[in-house]
């Protein structure tokens, strides 16, 4: 079970059966905007997908801009568990940096309708007010700590250190967050080809000396041999 807070303060304990079918509902929510574009994905769409009344989407979600607020938070989640491992079991900078861009490629491939959803609703999704109804500082925080990680590998020697740390990092960001609308419209694309790529673009734009002396002695280890 899980417990949430009301706006009123008071607490309400969801049972495993509520948790499924809010699970089912974000699940369907996800497939119809990637199918159909965040326009097109009704709140009666997306409870035919799922095989239920639009009223039951009432009683677990308040409204649209509520509901499209959980898919952010299931895809970021989701990205986050199978992203993290992969950075975390590589060693040293380029290592690091080359995981986190080739993960976020797999992570793509493997759950496309997630990253094209939160693509459409990050575009196109507006609250009443006419703010965008995703948090911008939800995506202002994955360029900070990339930045952070640039930053702390550049006083290592890893990486070269006269480039800004925000600016490459916003540059990785934005070229990740392009594929997406790419994979829309183009769903044989190669993930696996486009994240070696950008990987070998930014592993050339940020490597340091001591990086570089590195693959020079492993190039001439396997010379060697």
């Amino acid at each position: 079970m899980r417990t949430d807070s009301n706006p009123d303060g008071r607490q309400t304990v969801r049972s495993f059966i509520e948790e499924a079918r809010r699970a089912q509902i974000v699940g369907s929510a996800i497939d119809t905007i990637a199918e159909l574009g965040y326009g097109q994905a009704s709140l009666a769409r997306i409870a035919e997908r799922a095989g239920i009344s639009k009223g039951v989407i009432g009683y677990h979600f308040a409204g649209k801009d509520d509901l499209m607020r959980e898919v952010v938070a299931e895809a970021l989640t989701r990205g986050r568990e199978y992203m993290e491992p992969r950075i975390r079991g590589a060693s040293g900078g380029p290592e690091m940096l080359r995981a986190y861009i080739e993960s976020n490629l797999e992570f793509m491939g493997q759950h496309r309708n997630h990253v094209i959803a939160i693509a459409e609703i990050a575009r196109n999704a507006r609250r009443a007010d006419g703010e965008p109804n995703v948090d911008p500082a939800a995506l202002e925080g994955a360029v900070k700590s990339l930045s952070q990680l640039l930053a702390s590998f550049q006083k290592t020697g890893e990486f070269r250190r006269d480039f800004d740390p925000l600016v490459v990092a916003t540059a990785i960001r934005a070229a990740i967050d392009a594929v997406p609308r790419r994979l829309a419209h183009d769903p044989g694309l190669d993930l696996e080809h486009f994240g070696h790529e950008l990987a070998n673009l930014f592993d050339l734009a940020t490597r340091g000396s001591t990086s570089r002396s590195k693959t020079q002695r492993r190039a001439t280890e396997s010379v060697v041999r």
